[in-house]
């Protein structure tokens, strides 16, 4: 593993990042108890109240939740900055984020105004905080790797895209749902830079590191994600079909790009974080393909399937595959640190067991299955929700596990 590019001295304490890890797991668990008792209909527009709730459990909850700990992981560690007071933020970003996020997916399932305007304030000053502070220290950092630009635009494109939606909600009287032609830029900064440029980004560095592939292309990383701004902006100033699609062509650029790399791998074990990001690339691909099938025939359940297979297929499986290298790495890491050495410890492969692993792969990916089968064939959508809960219970349980082996060689 190259670990050269990273500034290991700088990592901060262990609770920083994995507070925001083990709680994310919870958001998937409650997403499928939501679908067990959610009506048939459900997935006949994306505009319903419950719809809303399940999306932000995954992009507010899951999603943010993931993204928020490993941007606290990375800033110092790849940037080479450190954040101030790096345990007191990540308890203030935490004690804002999480309460926010529960109280504004209540408000919109519930239609509950207190609970939207609440949870909304706690968002939006979490928000705030977190692209405040971790801007400014990238900002200082003198690192030329090309993730550092990437984090920025992501952050910045996370803070627009809140203040439209808390401006949309203010507007609107705290009502929901919000099918207003602003969503379409809150949904899009949201979903292709927030999320897509973030994770592209991250990729540069994980992708060779932990799945020992060739680096991406130089070229490709300068651009890649800066294109996908210049594209969206000119996208949200005069929408065309045109733009649209090169906003697809490059997504999908991202996606074979990455399936290459990893088809030439230079180890060829079996590694089930390998498994998870060919689910994420394939989904990306299809999310794709959906899209540009929608722009020219419209349709309201392959507007939802688009979703499905971006979010809970194409960012929770790189996201959720990521988990199973960065949690034992920083375990292991702290570990070795405490003890000056590495005599005794357990390796990465013996934190989380690739076995462990490799059964909440089967388990996720029968979860994606069986909910793109519930869009597409209008199938109740209690089996989607069952095994969603226990997709989460099973990565909680994983990550919960490598904690208490933490602790037990600590001590």
């Amino acid at each position: 593993m190259n670990a050269g590019a990273l500034s290991l001295s700088q990592t901060p304490p262990l609770w920083v990042p994995l507070r925001f890890f083990l709680t994310a797991p919870l958001f998937l668990m409650a997403a499928g108890l939501t679908l067990m008792f959610a009506p048939d209909g459900l997935f006949t527009t994306r505009w319903s109240p419950a719809m809303l709730a399940l999306t932000h459990m995954l992009t507010l909850g899951f999603l943010g939740m993931c993204m928020a700990g490993a941007v606290q992981q990375l800033v110092p560690v790849l940037a080479g900055a450190r954040l101030p007071r790096p345990e007191g933020f990540s308890r203030v970003l935490y004690g804002l984020w999480t309460p926010g996020t529960v109280l504004l997916v209540a408000g919109m399932g519930r239609g509950w105004q207190i609970g939207l305007q609440s949870g909304g304030a706690l968002l939006a000053m979490a928000i705030l905080l977190f692209v405040t502070v971790c801007c400014h220290a990238l900002w200082r950092s003198g690192s030329r790797h090309e993730t550092i630009p990437a984090m920025a635009l992501a952050l910045l494109a996370l803070l627009g895209s809140v203040a439209l939606v808390i401006w949309l909600l203010w507007r609107s009287g705290w009502q929901v749902p919000l099918a207003h032609p602003m969503t379409r830029l809150h949904i899009g900064w949201a979903s292709l830079v927030w999320i897509t440029g973030l994770i592209m980004g991250v990729a540069y560095q994980v992708v060779p590191m932990f799945q020992l592939t060739s680096p991406y292309p130089g070229w490709l990383r300068r651009a890649l994600v800066p294109l996908v701004v210049l594209l969206l902006s000119l996208w949200s100033l005069w929408p065309s079909v045109w733009l649209s699609l090169l906003l697809a062509a490059t997504l999908a650029a991202f996606g074979l790009w990455t399936l290459r790399l990893q088809q030439f791998r230079r180890r060829r074990i079996p590694d089930a974080t390998l498994d998870f990001w060919r689910v994420a690339m394939g989904s990306l691909l299809l999310a794709v393909l959906a899209w540009v099938v929608w722009l020219y025939r419209p349709d309201a359940r392959v507007e939802v399937l688009i979703g499905v297979l971006f979010l809970a297929g194409f960012a929770t499986a790189a996201v959720n595959g990521m988990l199973y290298k960065i949690v034992p790495f920083l375990i292991w890491l702290h570990l070795t640190n405490r003890r000056g050495n590495q005599a005794g410890l357990p390796n990465m492969r013996q934190i989380i067991p690739e076995s462990h692993a490799r059964r909440q792969w089967w388990l996720y990916l029968a979860s994606l299955v069986l909910l793109s089968l519930t869009v597409m064939l209008s199938l109740p959508p209690w089996p989607a929700g069952l095994a969603w809960a226990a997709n989460g219970m099973y990565l909680f349980w994983n990550l919960w596990g490598a904690v208490r082996k933490y602790r037990a060689y600590r001590d």
